[in-house]
C-alpha cells in the first residue's frame, strides 16, 4: 500500500508497546508508511516494567524454597544461602536494555519510523510530537492508540511513600520488611516474590479475600498456601495513613494496627494511559470502566482513530493485545474480516507461589451460564515433595457443562501451573469434551497427568 498523498504516512502508531509494535510492524509489511511515536521506552509495560521482570523476580524468589528442598535429595550447601538485591537488579536491567534494542531493530527492519517523542492528537489524522528539538506535525490516514495501561494509587494521607508497579523493580536498597497493598494478580505476585527473596512480608486487601475474578476455591487455596509460605495476609483492612520514621514507614490500617516496613507498594490497579493524548477534545470519552470504547473494527467514535490492548476493554494481557493488533491490520490494511477473538478462553496465569494457571470459566461463572456442570478437582502434595519436606500443596480443578460434557474451565495451583494452563487451553478452546480428556494417555509420573486421570464428581 502507498501513502495516502493527503497524508504523510498511512498508520501513526503513538505507543511502543507490544500490541503498537506488533501493528506497526504487520501494517508495514503490507506496503503501508508506517511511523511510530513513543516517549518512554521501546516494548512498553510488559518489557520493562510487567511481565518480563516481574517473571525474573518470581523466578529468583522461587530458589529459596528449592535451596530447601534440595536437602530432601542429598543436596547442601556449604555455606548458608544469601541473596544479594543488586545483582538480581541490575542482571534484570541489562536484559531489559537487550530486549529495548531488539524492538528498535525490528521496528527498523521493518522499515518503520520511529519517533522518541510525546503525541497529542491535534485533530482525526494530525499528531503533534513533542521533543527536546520543539514541536512539530505529522498527518496519517490512520491513527492507533496503544498507550496501555498506567499505575493507580488511592488518596489517602502518605500516599506520596508509596511505591507503584512501575518503581518496585528498581529499589535502590532490598526493603527487608516490606508491604504491599491491592488484592489483584500484581498484589499477590509482588508479595509472593518479596516473601521468597526474604522480606517479611504483608498483603493488605480491602475484601474477605483476593483475586475476585478468579475462581473461588483456587481463591481460598492460595490464600492457604501463601499463608503457609509466611506471607502476612490482612483482609478486610485498608491503608488509613503513612508515616515516614527516618528510612522506614509506620503504615497505620484502618483496624487501628500499625505497621513498621521499609517501603510500601501500592499495587491497586491500572488505568488507561491517555492523559494528555487530547482524546476528549475530539469527542472521544471513557467508558464506566475507564476504557476507550471500540467497535469490532478497533475503531473509535472518531473512525480515523483506532485502540487497541490495554486501553480497551479486553483482557489486559499482552497476548491479547498482539492478537488484536494482528486482527487490527487484517481490517484496516488486508481488507480481510477474521474471526472474532475468543476472550471467554484466554488463559492466564498469576505468578505467586505457588503459581495459578486458569482458563474457561470459572465454578461460580458456570453455574450461572449453564443449566447443570460437574465439578472435578483434586488437590495433593506433590510427589517432589515427599523428599524435599515441603508442604506445598497443588490444586487442580475441571469444570464440565452436564448437557454437552465439553470442558468449559481448567484451574491448577501448583508448580508450573502457568506452563500446564497452556497446554490445556487449547483443549478448552476447541471444545473438547470431558471423555476427550478420559481417553488421553498422562504422561506418567508427572502432576499434569491429574488433568486426564479425574474420574471423581466432586460436586454437581
Amino acid at each position: 500500500m502507498v501513502a495516502d498523498s493527503e497524508y504523510e504516512y498511512d498508520l501513526l502508531v503513538i505507543g511502543a508497546g507490544s500490541g503498537g509494535v506488533r501493528a506497526a510492524r504487520t501494517a508495514a509489511a503490507t506496503g503501508a508508511k508506517v511511523a511510530i511515536v513513543e516517549d518512554r521506552y521501546l516494548g512498553g509495560t510488559c518489557v520493562n516494567v510487567g511481565c518480563v521482570p516481574k517473571k525474573l523476580y518470581a523466578y529468583a524468589a522461587h530458589f529459596h524454597d528449592s535451596f530447601d528442598d534440595a536437602a530432601g535429595f542429598g543436596w547442601s550447601l556449604s555455606e548458608p544461602a544469601t541473596f544479594d538485591w543488586a545483582t538480581l537488579r541490575d542482571n534484570k536491567t541489562s536484559e531489559i536494555k537487550r530486549l529495548n534494542g531488539i524492538y528498535q531493530r525490528m521496528l527498523e527492519g521493518a522499515d518503520v519510523t520511529l519517533f522518541n517523542a510525546r503525541a497529542q492528537l491535534v485533530d482525526g489524522h494530525t499528531a503533534a510530537l513533542k521533543d527536546e528539538n520543539g514541536v512539530t506535525h505529522i498527518t496519517a490516514n490512520k491513527i492507533l492508540l496503544a498507550t496501555g495501561g498506567w499505575p493507580w494509587v488511592p488518596d489517602f494521607p502518605g500516599k506520596e511513600h508509596a511505591l507503584d508497579s512501575n518503581q518496585v523493580f528498581d529499589l535502590e536498597t532490598f526493603p527487608k520488611r516490606f508491604l504491599v497493598l491491592g488484592g489483584g494478580y500484581i498484589a499477590v505476585e509482588f508479595a509472593s516474590i518479596f516473601n521468597g527473596l526474604g522480606s517479611e512480608t504483608h498483603l493488605i486487601y480491602r475484601g474477605d479475600l483476593f483475586l475476585k475474578q478468579f475462581d473461588h476455591e483456587v481463591r481460598e487455596f492460595t490464600r492457604n498456601e501463601m499463608d503457609k509460605k509466611g506471607v502476612n495476609l490482612h483482609f478486610n483492612a485498608n491503608i488509613e495513613r503513612i508515616e515516614a520514621t527516618g528510612s522506614s514507614y509506620n503504615v497505620h490500617l484502618t483496624t487501628g494496627e500499625v505497621l513498621e516496613v521499609d517501603a510500601v507498594l501500592a499495587a491497586t490497579g491500572r488505568k488507561a494511559n491517555v492523559q494528555g493524548l487530547g482524546i476528549e477534545e475530539l469527542g472521544i470519552s471513557l467508558d464506566g470502566d475507564g476504557k476507550i470504547p471500540v467497535n469490532e473494527r478497533y475503531e473509535t467514535l472518531v473512525p480515523s482513530i483506532l485502540a487497541l490492548g490495554d486501553l480497551t476493554a479486553g483482557p489486559e494481557l499482552t497476548p491479547v493485545a498482539l492478537a488484536e493488533a494482528m486482527q487490527l491490520v487484517d481490517y484496516h490494511f488486508k481488507d480481510i474480516k477474521p474471526m472474532p477473538l475468543d476472550y471467554a478462553t484466554v488463559a492466564t496465569a498469576v505468578f505467586c507461589h505457588p503459581n495459578i494457571g486458569t482458563v474457561g470459566l470459572s465454578e461460580e461463572a458456570a453455574r450461572q451460564k449453564l443449566t447443570k456442570i460437574r465439578v472435578y478437582s483434586t488437590e495433593f502434595r506433590a510427589m517432589k515433595h515427599t523428599l524435599s519436606g515441603s508442604q506445598e500443596r497443588t490444586l487442580m480443578k475441571l469444570i464440565v457443562d452436564d448437557e454437552t460434557d465439553r470442558v468449559v474451565g481448567a484451574h491448577m495451583v501448583g508448580d508450573e501451573a502457568g506452563e500446564i494452563i497452556q497446554c490445556i487451553a487449547i483443549a478448552v478452546r476447541a471444545g473438547l469434551t470431558k471423555q476427550d480428556f478420559d481417553l488421553t494417555i498422562g504422561i506418567h509420573p508427572t502432576g499434569a497427568e491429574e488433568f486426564v486421570t479425574l474420574r471423581t464428581v466432586t460436586r454437581h
